[in-house]
Formats: structure tokens, C-alpha cells, sequence
């Protein structure tokens, strides 16, 4: 399927907290062609990211330097079996980790050089999570000016804590310090939102990271970018980019900067699609599609986490 054909599909991929033990199994007992990414990815970890995909235990898939790769390899498994059914999307975008598995999608870079940078991607950034303890909290109910201004004010007391992801107009991540995170959250509960703590072992998208910046922008400038081959929104800007001296610079800088999601989304609707799809483990973004989406809209979402939801979405296009 392309631009010209009935339905114009957008691809999404998720990124860390969309883990499940099991995910691919199915897929992956029943396609030679998922398994072989998977051989790819635990040639490329040197463990068995396959058996902890589908095994577990749970806690040590949340480990970062594991669940980047493994998410990763879940979501170009999913993404293989769609272009070997001839859909393949006008426009893709990927919440944080997953913006690697939409820069496949688009063109950008190959499967393997994709699991090899986000295994390093996990590795530095969980390095510094041990030497800059963090933590994450999800803000619903207030808006982006209004988040930002109780992040400033922590700040101004001290704090170290910013904005992490814009998800939807009403859900905004902080990520800081527990303890500016905390405080963050209690200012929010005070205006009336929720501040639901998230399950992470670091402070992604902030400052206390940048210490993995350096090396994993020369990890960056090892692989090979090509010019897209359909679009993509990046989630440093928002927008979409082409030029692959651009897509590298921007991909150095997300590692510390707040993922744009929703203003990515909009961009994304420009594009007047059919379809949205979630291409990978859970439903997370295609929940928050629908609420980003203007009501009465005729954009069908949809999410392709297992065998049974694939068929189901091959059967709508």
C-alpha cells in the first residue's frame, strides 16, 4: 500500500513501559522472517533478548540495557510482517525508543544498525542512571503552560526537574530528581490533577543524562542515515525532517529533550490519514491517538500487539 493507494496508513511505535512478557511469541512460532530479527538481536546483545521477550521475568525485561533492544526487536518484527503484506505507511512517528523502529520504517536506517544503537542507547543511559538517581511522573489534568509553570517553580526552590514527554494535551511526564519529581507532583494534586508515578529506573529526557550524550552521538555517527523514503516526525521538533545530516543531528539531541508528542501528532494528521496503527507491544499510543484525535473523527486506530490483532488489521486494509 502507498500514497496512492485507498488508504493512507501512519505507523507508531512504542517505546519503554509498553513491555509485556510474551510479546511476539506468537509471531515469532509462526514467521522465519521475525525469528530471523530476532537472531539478529541477541547476536547483536550477546544474550537471549528472544527468551526474555517471551520468558521473562518480568523485571529484568524493565531493565533498560535489556527492554531497548527487546521493545526495539518486537516492534521491526511487527513492522517486517506488514511490509511482507505490502503495507507500508506514508508517514511514521515513535514515542522515544520507538522513534528507531520508525526511522526503519521510513528508510532511514537498517534493522541491524537500529537494535545495534539502541542496545548502546540502553547501556548509557542506564549507566547514568546509577550515578544520577531519577524518577518520572505522568501530570493529567493540567495543561503544558501549566505544568511548566509548577516545573518552574520547583526549579526556582532548587529543583532539577523539566518536562519529559507532551503526550496528550492533559498528560504531561516530568523527570527530575525523586525527590523535585515529588514535589512537581504535589503542586499539580494541588490544582487538581493527577501525578501518577511511573515504574522507570532513571530520569529520561532530562539533565541527568547528559552524561551519555558524547559517546552515543559517536555510537550515531557510525551508523548510516539515507533520505526517507516516506515521512517522519521526530520527536525533538515535532515535525517532520528529510535531510539525513539533519535526522543524525536531531537523533543526538533526543536523548535529553523533551519528546513532543502530541505537537508530533498533529503534524502528523496533516498528512490526512486513514489509518493510524500501532506497529508493536500494547496499545499505549494508539489509547492516546484517540484522545488526541478531534471527536467524530473517521481515522480508524488500531494496534497490531499480537497474531490475532495483525490478522485483524490486514483484514481493514
Amino acid at each position: 500500500m502507498n500514497e496512492e493507494g485507498t488508504r493512507k496508513v501512519a505507523f507508531l511505535f512504542p517505546g519503554q513501559g509498553s513491555q509485556s512478557v510474551g510479546m511476539a511469541k506468537d509471531i515469532h512460532e509462526r514467521f522465519s522472517s521475525v525469528r530471523e530479527i530476532f537472531d539478529m538481536v541477541d547476536e547483536i546483545t550477546h544474550f537471549a533478548i528472544s527468551r526474555l521477550c517471551f520468558e521473562g521475568p518480568m523485571e529484568k525485561l524493565t531493565e533498560t540495557v535489556f527492554l531497548q533492544p527487546a521493545v526495539t526487536a518486537v516492534n521491526l518484527a511487527f513492522l517486517r510482517l506488514l511490509a511482507e503484506n505490502g503495507i507500508h505507511p506514508v508517514i511514521s512517528a515513535g514515542h522515544s525508543l520507538g522513534e528507531y523502529a520508525a526511522l526503519c520504517a521510513a528508510g532511514v536506517l537498517s534493522e541491524e544498525d537500529a537494535l545495534r544503537l539502541v542496545f548502546r542507547r540502553g547501556e548509557l543511559m542506564h549507566r547514568e542512571s546509577l550515578r544520577n538517581q531519577g524518577a518520572m511522573s505522568a501530570i493529567v489534568g493540567l495543561s503544558l503552560t501549566e505544568v511548566e509553570s509548577l516545573v518552574e517553580e520547583v526549579r526556582q526552590e532548587g529543583g532539577v526537574v523539566s518536562v519529559a514527554n507532551y503526550n496528550t494535551e492533559f498528560q504531561i511526564v516530568v523527570t527530575g530528581t525523586p525527590d523535585a519529581v515529588q514535589a512537581a507532583g504535589k503542586l499539580a494534586q494541588q490544582q487538581g490533577a493527577r501525578a501518577i508515578a511511573l515504574k522507570v529506573s532513571g530520569a529520561w529526557h532530562s539533565e541527568l543524562i547528559r552524561g551519555a550524550e558524547p559517546e552515543f552521538g559517536e555510537v550515531l555517527d557510525s551508523a548510516t542515515f539515507r533520505e526517507p523514503t516516506s515521512k517522519i516526525v521526530l520527536n525533538v521538533t515535532g515535525e517532520t525532517a528529510s535531510d539525513p545530516s539533519n535526522i543524525r543531528q536531531i537523533m543526538k539531541r533526543q536523548l535529553c529533550s523533551p519528546v513532543r508528542w502530541y505537537p508530533s501528532m498533529q503534524t502528523l494528521m496533516q498528512e490526512n490519514v486513514h489509518v493510524i496503527v500501532e506497529v508493536g507491544p500494547g496499545k499505549v499510543l494508539a489509547n492516546m491517538m484517540k484522545q488526541i484525535l478531534p471527536k467524530g473523527s473517521a481515522v480508524h486506530v488500531l494496534a497490531t500487539g499480537t497474531l490475532k490483532k495483525l490478522d485483524e488489521f490486514f483484514h481493514l486494509v
